[in-house]
């Protein structure tokens, strides 16, 4: 260790070591860095091969504007770059690169050749670097484009080459890459090596649904929801992509792909934002998979936060979360189909003739006769019903409703569509103040003095709720009314519900807790599995399910129903 302590200018390829180690953290870095300028230089057809995860070679072959032959050494020096020129290039850029440190860094720590030849140019200029430094520079010949091969990478900064992973590991970070901008960029022929095996490909036909089928297989690829914009909204902040349906889901936020003006970022709110789209859509513990692309007007923007480019500052944020959770609930809610079965293969759809009563989302609930269900009011309409209209067969096990579409046999988990319907009737009249129904003689309820508390905390949006709580001493709260859908529970099983939901949402905003105690109190007020039901109960639940918003799942996200079409019936039965 030096004990001089004297302050003195670093040598330049100490500074650009230490510079590059902001730029390039591994070999997907330097992949990222040159897939990013083979874009901005306005190549249609790339070519990413690796060697040995990256350690050995990594070679990106374009066909690009190219470099002309006069600043090909120019390229390789610090803060140089073609993109901007001003300080107030700053607040407009719509390049992916612009910082230019990218292929310094990587010169400064691998052994670079560059082979390039200019639009207009004759000839092209080959040069290599080691550590930064040109060890040759002469003329070639090749067509219009640029190819960049860099070799050994940290082979100088041992310390730096230590600590990079397996080659799987590495692998897995180089394909990450490559199949973002394969996806940001679908008019993109795209092509990935691996030690001279090809991996990946993609057609640059400007379609991206076949680039998420290569990206993400037949099955998720060609099921995902597209999330269209909405013309008429005059927003300056545009949304598009594609969005799972509620029956495709993951264990993690991993399936969450976010861009920006072609840019792939990380935010962890934009994130927030689509899982919440799917908000009662999805079982607990459950996340969609989503490509969401946003455009807006760069100088509302700043991209230029850190090194990596991957996190960026908005102007105004919550108008991108709304812009962005609006336009993925609104295209899942209204384009995701029901799942099929998982005990029948998929199929299309027959589409028959159907010849059976008029749809329902245009009738009234009362035509269910004095049924408890049937006297549901319907919620307002909803243009296209999510669900087609059904006709009641008959019931199974006292727990789930068989009924017959225009698509073929659809079960109904009568539990669950209940809980639905209540949900979305309990978010309809929250504005105004659910309805209370006052108990003949007020109860009290014992409960843990942390439980009172957090109830005590929470009397004012419970009374929204149509809860009429008072403490009573201790931990002891009197109770007045409930909402007027658990007139029949009993107030002893009804507030450790809500105090549970009231746990879940310590993190919460005040309407998400609402939300939660919303969906408990529909969990014990709705019909349960086990109880009979008549026929104009079944075709009351079904009418007012089909005139929900999200009929597909209930408020904690297990489905409500299943599909079995008439050609998988068909099949089933040997009949094709």
């Amino acid at each position: 260790m030096r004990n001089d302590t004297s302050i003195r200018v670093l040598p330049p390829d100490v500074a650009a070591q230490i510079a590059a180690g902001e730029v390039v953290e591994r070999p997907a870095s330097v992949v990222k860095e040159l897939v990013e300028n083979s874009i901005d230089a306005g190549a249609t057809d790339v070519r990413v091969d690796v060697e040995k995860g990256g350690r050995q070679s990594i070679r990106i072959t374009d066909d690009g504007r190219g470099i002309p032959a006069a600043e090909v050494e120019i390229a390789f020096q610090r803060h140089s770059t073609s993109k901007l020129a001003r300080a107030e290039d700053l607040d407009h850029i719509v390049t992916l690169g612009f910082r230019g440190e990218a292929l310094a860094s990587i010169a400064a720590v691998s052994r670079v050749t560059l082979v390039t030849r200019a639009e207009g140019e004759e000839i092209g200029t080959l040069m290599r670097l080691e550590s930064g430094a040109v060890v040759d520079q002469r003329p070639i010949g090749r067509p219009p484009g640029t190819a960049i091969t860099v070799q050994d990478l940290f082979y100088n900064v041992p310390a730096r080459r230590k600590f990079l992973r397996t080659e799987a590991t590495e692998r897995r970070h180089i394909d990450a890459w490559v199949t973002r901008y394969a996806i940001a960029y679908p008019h993109l022929r795209l092509l990935l090596s691996h030690d001279g095996r090809e991996t990946f490909r993609t057609p640059g036909n400007d379609d991206l649904r076949e680039v998420l089928i290569a990206a993400y297989g037949m099955e998720v690829g060609a099921n995902l929801v597209e999330i269209l914009e909405d013309p008429g909204s005059g927003s300056p902040i545009r949304v598009r992509g594609f969005a799972s349906p509620p029956s495709l889901h993951r264990a993690n936020r991993g399936g969450i792909t976010l861009f920006l003006n072609g840019r792939w970022i990380q935010d962890s709110r934009l994130t927030y934002a689509v899982i919440q789209a799917y908000h009662t859509l999805l079982p607990s513990g459950r996340y969609p998979v989503a490509v969401v692309m946003i455009a807006m007007p760069p100088d509302q923007v700043d991209v230029n936060v850190h090194p990596a480019k991957a996190e960026v500052r908005f102007s105004d944020g919550d108008a991108v979360f709304r812009a962005v959770q609006r336009a993925v609930r609104n295209s899942v809610t209204g384009q995701a189909p029901i799942a099929p079965t998982a005990f029948l293969r998929p199929a299309a759809s027959g589409g028959r003739p159907w010849e059976g009563r008029s749809p329902v989302w245009a009738a009234r609930a009362s035509d269910a006769g004095e049924s408890p269900l049937g006297q549901q009011p319907l919620l307002p309409q909803h243009a296209p019903a999510a669900i087609p209209a059904l006709r009641v067969i008959g019931q199974v096990g006292a727990a789930f409703v068989v009924a017959e579409g225009p698509e073929g046999l659809y079960l109904i988990d009568q539990h669950a569509a209940h809980e639905r319907v209540l949900y979305e009737r309990m978010m309809a009249e929250r504005e105004q103040g659910l309805p209370s129904q006052g108990l003949l003689t007020p109860l009290t309820v014992d409960l843990s003095p942390e439980a009172a508390g957090l109830l005590e905390a929470h009397l004012d949006s419970l009374h929204r709720l149509g809860f009429v709580l008072e403490p009573f001493g201790g931990s002891t709260v009197l109770v007045r009314a409930l909402p007027a859908v658990l007139t029949r529970a009993r107030p002893a099983e009804v507030l450790p519900d809500v105090v549970e939901a009231l746990e879940e949402g310590r993190s919460m905003v005040d309407a998400e807790v609402e939300q939660a105690v919303m969906r408990r109190v529909c969990k014990r007020a709705a019909v349960k599995a086990g109880q009979v039901l008549t026929r104009e109960e079944m075709a009351g639940l079904i009418q007012a399910l089909e005139a929900c918003a999200s009929p597909r799942t209930c408020p904690h996200g297990r489905p409500t129903m299943i599909h079995i079409s008439v050609d998988q019936l068909a099949r089933e039965f040997g009949r094709e």
